[in-house]
Parts: C-alpha cells; sequence; structure tokens
C-alpha cells in the first residue's frame, strides 16, 4: 500500500516562495500540486525535503550547461532542504541511452573512478558542501545481486519500457538494442527507492528516468517523488546543447580570462536564456536589466554583467574583475564607429566558412591560417578555435587590425 501524501497542511506565503523558486527557468514540475503539499508539510513539521540529483561520471570535468540543474539545488538547499549529489558510478557500468541512437559503449571501472573523483569537487563550486549529501549508488546497486535485479525488473513491463522514444526510435529503425540497456532506467529508478527522494531533479533529456523512480517509489510502498525537469542549455554557438564533444562548452574549471572571454561570445538573443538559468539574479532584476537594454542600453554591457557573475562564482570577484580588465585590454584596439554590415545566411556556420563569406578572408585555407595567427576576434575577443561554429545571431568580426564587419547570420 502507497503512503498517503498528508494534506492538511497550510499553504503559508513561505511555501508560496520555496514553489516560485522550484519554477524558475523549469521545464516541468511533476505533478505540481504533490510538491506544494510536500512544501507545506516540511514548512509545518519543520523537516527538509530530500531532493535528489544524480550525474553519471563519464568524462572527468563538468561544464556551465551541468550547473543549470545544479544552481537549481543550491535554490532549493539555500531554503532549508536536503540536497543529495548523487554519483552513478555503477550506472555508469551501462551507460544511460537517453538521446542516443545507438548503444553507448561502457566505461571501464578506472576510467569511471578517475572521473568520480573530480566531480563533488567540482560541484562544490555550485552546492554548500557541509550542507549536501554525496552518494554513489554502487552503495545499493552492488549488493541487490542477480536475485533483486529480477526482482526489480518484474516491476516494469517491456511495452512500457519501448514506449520511450529514443528505444522506440532504434526499434522502428532496426538499429540493435542491447538488453542491459533496459536494465539503466530500472536502477536509476531504484536509486530514488534507496534515498527515498521526495523530488528529483534532470535535464529535459532525463524525463523518462525520472518517472521510472516515481513509479517504482509506488512499486515499492513508498511516497512517490515528484520531479522537476530543466531545459538543456544551448552552448557557445547558440544551437546545439553544450557538450565538451561539440566544442562548445564553458568548463567550470577553465581560466578566468577564458571564462569570461567566452561567455560574452554568446550571442544577444542566447544572453536572456543564460540569465534565467546561470544567474542567480532576482527575476525582477532581469527584467529590469531586459527592459534596460530595449530602452537603449547596449546588449554587451548586460553580458559583462553575466560574464562577472559567471567568473566571480567559479573564481573571485577579484579574478572577475581582472578578467574584465584582461578583455579590455585585449581590445584596446577599438571598432571603428562606421563598419560595414553583412548579413550571411546558412547558421549554424563554420567561423573560417564565415570569415570568407563576409569577405574577411579570400579562402578556407587563408581563413584558417589568420585564426592560427591570433588575428581573428569576434566581439573583440581573439579566437583560436578553428572547429568554432556560430550560431544565428550579429557578431562584429575583425580581421588583423583593420578589416571589420558587423555579420548578420542567419
Amino acid at each position: 500500500m502507497n503512503q498517503e501524501l498528508v494534506t492538511n497542511f497550510p499553504v503559508t506565503d513561505r511555501v508560496r516562495e520555496a514553489l516560485a523558486v522550484s519554477l524558475r527557468g523549469c521545464e516541468e514540475l511533476i505533478p505540481q500540486d504533490e510538491w506544494v503539499k510536500k512544501l507545506a508539510r516540511s514548512e509545518a513539521t519543520g523537516v527538509p525535503l530530500r531532493i535528489k540529483l544524480g550525474l553519471d561520471p563519464t568524462a572527468p570535468d563538468i561544464h556551465i550547461g551541468h550547473t543549470v540543474v545544479l544552481n537549481k539545488m543550491r535554490q532549493l538547499q539555500d531554503l532549508g532542504h536536503t540536497v543529495i549529489f548523487l554519483i552513478g558510478d555503477f550506472t555508469t557500468l551501462i551507460g544511460d541511452p537517453s538521446g542516443r541512437n545507438t548503444t553507448r559503449p561502457a566505461l571501464s571501472p578506472a576510467q569511471i573512478e578517475a572521473n568520480a573523483q573530480t566531480y563533488y569537487q567540482q560541484a562544490s563550486m555550485v552546492l554548500d558542501p557541509e550542507k549536501t549529501e554525496i552518494r554513489y549508488n554502487s552503495e545499493w546497486c552492488d549488493p541487490l545481486g542477480t536475485r533483486g535485479l529480477i526482482q526489480l525488473a518484474a516491476r516494469y513491463n517491456v511495452a512500457r519500457m519501448m514506449e520511450r522514444n529514443d528505444f522506440h526510435d532504434r526499434f522502428k529503425a532496426g538499429t540493435p538494442i542491447s538488453v542491459h540497456e533496459f536494465l539503466y532506467p530500472l536502477l536509476q529508478g531504484y536509486d530514488s527507492v534507496a534515498l527515498k527522494s521526495d523530488l528529483e531533479l534532470g535535464g529535459t533529456d532525463q524525463k523518462f528516468n525520472l518517472l521510472m523512480g516515481r513509479h517504482l517509489q509506488a512499486e515499492y510502498g513508498q511516497e512517490p517523488q515528484c520531479i522537476l525537469t530543466m531545459p538543456l542549455l544551448e552552448g557557445l554557438d547558440g544551437i546545439e546543447k553544450m557538450s565538451k564533444s561539440k566544442n562548445n562548452y564553458i568548463g567550470i574549471s577553465e581560466d578566468a580570462n577564458s571564462m569570461f572571454a567566452k561567455v560574452l561570445s554568446i550571442s544577444d538573443v542566447l544572453m536572456w536564456k543564460w540569465f534565467t538559468l546561470l544567474s542567480f539574479r532576482s527575476e525582477a532584476d532581469i527584467a529590469a536589466l531586459r527592459a534596460d537594454v530595449a530602452a537603449g542600453l547596449n546588449p554587451k554591457d548586460a553580458k559583462v554583467a553575466l560574464a562577472k557573475e559567471i567568473t566571480e562564482r567559479f573564481h573571485s570577484a577579484a579574478a572577475a574583475d581582472a578578467a574584465e580588465q584582461d578583455f579590455i585590454n585585449r581590445s584596446k584596439g577599438g571598432v571603428p564607429d562606421e563598419i560595414a554590415d553583412v548579413a550571411v545566411s546558412g547558421a549554424p556556420m563554420g567561423l573560417g566558412a564565415l570569415l570568407k563569406a563576409a569577405g574577411l578572408a579570400p579562402s578556407g585555407s587563408e581563413a584558417s591560417r589568420l585564426i592560427d595567427g591570433g588575428g581573428v576576434r569576434i566581439d573583440s575577443c581573439v579566437v583560436s578555435d578553428k572547429a568554432l561554429k556560430l550560431g544565428a545571431g550579429t557578431y562584429v568580426l575583425q580581421v588583423g587590425k583593420r578589416k571589420f564587419a558587423r555579420v548578420t547570420l542567419r
């Protein structure tokens, strides 16, 4: 019998405030009415809620795209709730099939251990380490054993598993699906049972896995968790999800100068989504800043404020100030008051192709040579990555000391 969610607690102003914090920037909160009841119970009894985020250590570093959910965890942590940072050292052995059109290559235990060592240290740049519970899902998955795994698998049917989009699409296309991939959502869901979580966070691509946790908790007689999904953050190109494999990311362990300059390189349009998902400013402050830009404030000034906030968070206020000054020093040559305006179609477009299309380089090979030589700037930032792709937006491109163009890429 499932535990009943007690509903006779008052919804106070503090509960409404906590709900507003939960909803900021989120994609879905499922089911919202149950989350309100949980918040009300916690407020009335003084018992903090258990809020879980799981990350598989598939790479050694965390980028700021990961911090979208970490920021939400910190906001809920600041409200007094218990946050659990779960490192999926066991589930990484399987590989998350979410969003995959092929079986994910498995990592070795040594690779997983090496990656896991850095995860919590980097996550602590966002979370309060003194108020964070760190767990590894090998704690309960290893002891589960073959018998326990069979009993767990009996609590979900194949038809429902095949409703998952990536499995359905792969099966329809005749693309192989390994049986062990079915175990991944089951084990991630079992994490919620082991931790007795009240809320689990994840990206929109994790919705199936998060709902699995809710289903399994009910199967095991627990009060089901609520789930909160956050949007996936577009990377520097403004098109693709931020990813190290796509080289459109900002690592949270990058040096301050690089971090500051990379934030300044994003488009004016993308900047506002980054403000919502990455900034700790209030929504009222962001709305006021957006109104100032609409009234004539240079968007670059708003972007500098965002770059300083993000750089300060992962370094220090002094480092953020120094990074801003470094940016100013590197761009002292200035941009002429009158430069050519060029419109180019074909976003996203590689930097070399864009330089050629804008008339700033006679050929792709010459554009590559200029980039290698440090002679290319975007919005006053030197760019050295020949593989960089730019999304739709307006950019000031500079080649050498005298060639400029304001390029609108569509």
